[in-house]
């Protein structure tokens, strides 16, 4: 039954791959704690026993240790997924999952680094050399796009527009949009792709990729995390730094710059304008440490 589910989201619903992969993890997991209760089929399935899984996802078991709340309440919404959809296809009678409701997860804020700090790391790759100019156009690349990193690793040749200064990302869920790159990460595109890629090309298959690691082929997003990664240690950078570093920093710039929150939405391809408005409260934040600092009555 799993399986089936699981098909049904791939095919029917697109969903993305990493979130399958999520799913069946997790329903793997929800099938053994089943078993261990005794329950073997979906039919035999009661309300009390979806409970239990949720308490076991944040208390952790003889297996597992407890879930972040963000995890659990994924996990929770894979089962909820699983019970609906049997009961649907009329394998089940009812829905034992329909009133167990996911923890919410705390919202907490993205990390952005300071304009001075994304332009001393975009700086540090060697502005020569194979590895340094492909270095210094994918960091341009993502601040620029606001892209993140399996997207900008997925780009090919033909995404890329130099003369509209335009890249077409392929977002989550299969879904694309059209991104404005700044000059200069159109600079470092073309010194890249001009001076660097034909030799590293020439080590491999001379496929479509844009971004090609040291044999020639796509540059996978383990790869390029680490040349974000490595880029920000030597520019003394060493709190805050995730694979949504520059993501995170490219919509908290253009929120503090005057940016509009639904032109913000478009850029990163987010489905909801709530998703992008966890970043006006990093925007709200800061503005409320300025005033703090500045207004002669602020404290008092």
């Amino acid at each position: 039954m799993v399986t089936t589910y699981l098909d049904h989201l791939a095919v029917e619903r697109g969903t993305a791959p990493n979130t399958l992969d999520s799913y069946a993890r997790d329903l793997r997991r929800y099938t053994a704690h089943l078993a261990r209760a005794g329950v073997a089929d979906l039919r035999g399935v009661t309300e009390a026993e979806v409970t239990a899984f949720g308490a076991a996802l944040r208390e952790g078991d003889d297996e597992h240790p407890p879930l972040a709340a963000s995890s659990a309440a994924r996990a929770l919404v894979a089962v909820r997924g699983l019970h609906r959809f049997a009961h649907l296809e009329g394998i089940t009678d009812d829905d034992p999952a329909r009133e167990v409701r996911p923890p919410a997860a705390a919202k907490r804020l993205p990390k952005a680094l300071g304009v001075d700090d994304v332009l001393r790391l975009l700086t540090m790759p060697p502005p020569d050399g194979d590895r340094g100019l492909r270095d210094r156009a994918l960091l341009e690349l993502l601040y620029s796009t606001g892209a993140r990193i399996s997207e900008a690793v997925g780009l090919d040749l033909d995404d890329i527009d130099r003369a509209d200064r335009t890249v077409l990302l392929d977002g989550k869920g299969g879904k694309q949009r059209l991104v404005p790159i700044g000059r200069p990460a159109v600079a470092a595109l073309e010194a890249y792709l001009v001076r660097a890629r034909p030799a590293l090309a020439a080590r491999g298959r001379g496929g479509p990729a844009v971004f090609l690691n040291a044999r020639g082929t796509r540059l996978s997003r383990q790869g390029a995390w680490g040349v974000l990664k490595t880029n920000a240690e030597r520019a003394g950078i060493s709190a805050g730094v995730s694979p949504h570093t520059l993501r995170h920093s490219f919509a908290t710039h253009l929120l503090e710059g005057g940016a509009d929150v639904r032109v913000v939405q478009e850029l990163l391809g987010h489905a909801s304008v709530t998703t992008t408005q966890v970043y006006t409260l990093v925007t709200v934040n800061t503005l409320r440490e300025i005033y703090a600092h500045a207004h002669p009555r602020a404290l008092g």
